[in-house]
């Protein structure tokens, strides 16, 4: 009985002392150490590295400010390794090891939905970067469960109507004549909502749609889809391609296809595309969050200068929404001058903030899509730009355009 008594006191006394030094270690932390924020992102691949960068350059812009009240903020990095197994686990490390106040980064849309559960579970706010249009429906519909989740990258559903509006100003507006456009887009769950928004609002920005064409991750020949696009006759191919923009690309201007080619592309957002495409870029309209130091905001073209100074490139779309999001996490610390989830959560509801691809708002719980990033006027509405010999040049809006549409020389108007 006494040997027993004796394991059970040492058991209990060890696990004082263990809960003892987390709780000394979490009450120093927040009493005055470091603030340290998480960025969950696959850093192999050029948009992850690119959202790293991004975050990196924000926090190094809070902390050369004086920090947060004070206190210095510490990113910790996580490769997510494009696993959502890998991504869950750096997110559970995160939280219960490194002891981060907030997790931000994961744009590939299945790690988001893979990490949205546990953002109540771990107790910790959860921006994520990625378009799907789940995210927004979740927190709707299960608004408890998923409260601690927001969205700061433009969903497939406002990605479509940013793209409406620029093709209605670009090639719709002034114009005279009839535009016609064929949807082709990557099979991918992000893409659903895409092109059914695409089938919804260009008919109304004045584009006919004359068929959709989705094709698969794997394709390595766009000769038939672009035989049957030219029979067609197409003002404009209307894109959505987040992980094969290139090799589309290369073959329209092989092939030499008589239409324009514009719309979502993740890759063609990258400085070294032009390089990539070996030019067959020229012509080429992207449609993002911000490119070419264009002016969205009077913050833009700062980070732009910065970015490029500090990592030898043109910051891509990842980059831009990165820098947002640390932001928009520092200012909701500094609002509730507190790193409690609940007080940092009630902050970004309320969220109200100029960053560097527009005014910073979230919708709301009775929005279709609760905590998603806002799109219109005044708030975020994107750019686009056309690659024009070797440079990203914003064409639209046309408050901060850099210059004109031009035609590749195959492709008549």
């Amino acid at each position: 009985m006494k040997r027993r008594f004796s394991r059970w006191t040492s058991l209990a006394l060890t696990t004082v002392l263990v809960t003892g030094l987390t709780l000394s270690a979490t009450a120093a932390h927040a009493a005055g150490g470091a603030i340290r924020i998480a960025v969950i992102a696959p850093v192999a691949i050029t948009p992850g590295k690119a959202l790293v960068d991004g975050a990196r350059l924000a926090v190094d812009d809070i902390n050369h400010a004086g920090g947060i009240d004070g206190r210095q903020v510490k990113l910790m990095v996580y490769d997510s390794k494009l696993s959502t197994t890998a991504a869950v686990r750096a997110m559970q490390k995160a939280v219960q090891q490194d002891h981060v106040v907030a997790v931000t980064g994961v744009f590939l849309s299945e790690a988001a939905l893979a990490l949205a559960p546990y953002a109540k579970r771990l107790d910790v706010p959860l921006i994520v970067e990625s378009g799907t249009t789940r995210i927004g429906e979740m927190v709707h519909r299960h608004y408890q469960r998923y409260r601690n989740v927001f969205q700061l990258q433009l969903n497939s559903h406002f990605i479509a109507q940013e793209v409406c509006d620029a093709a209605h100003s670009l090639l719709v507006k002034g114009s005279g004549q009839p535009v016609s456009a064929v949807i082709m887009s990557e099979q991918a769950a992000w893409t659903k909502p895409l092109n059914r928004a695409y089938q919804q609002c260009l008919p109304k920005a004045g584009v006919k749609v004359l068929q959709q064409i989705s094709y698969a991750a794997d394709t390595s020949d766009f000769g038939p889809i672009y035989n049957k696009i030219e029979r067609l006759k197409p003002t404009v191919i209307v894109t959505g391609m987040a992980h094969t923009g290139l090799r589309p690309v290369l073959q329209w201007h092989q092939d030499r296809v008589p239409a324009l080619m514009m719309g979502f592309n993740m890759q063609a957002g990258s400085g070294d595309f032009w390089a990539r495409s070996n030019h067959a870029a020229q012509g080429l309209i992207v449609v993002t969050n911000g490119a070419g130091g264009a002016a969205t905001t009077a913050k833009t073209p700062g980070f732009y200068r910065a970015y490029r100074e500090r990592f030898k490139e043109s910051p891509m779309l990842s980059a831009y929404t990165s820098y947002d999001a640390v932001q928009a996490l520092a200012e909701a610390i500094r609002s509730s001058g507190s790193t409690r989830t609940g007080a940092l959560v009630d902050q970004l509801e309320k969220l109200d903030m100029v960053g560097v691809t527009g005014r910073i708002r979230f919708y709301g719980r009775d929005a279709r899509y609760t905590h998603a990033l806002r799109y219109g006027k005044g708030l975020v509405t994107g750019v686009a730009f056309q690659w024009q010999a070797g440079r990203q040049t914003v064409i639209w809006p046309r408050g901060v355009a850099q210059g004109s549409l031009v035609y590749p020389d195959f492709v008549s108007h």
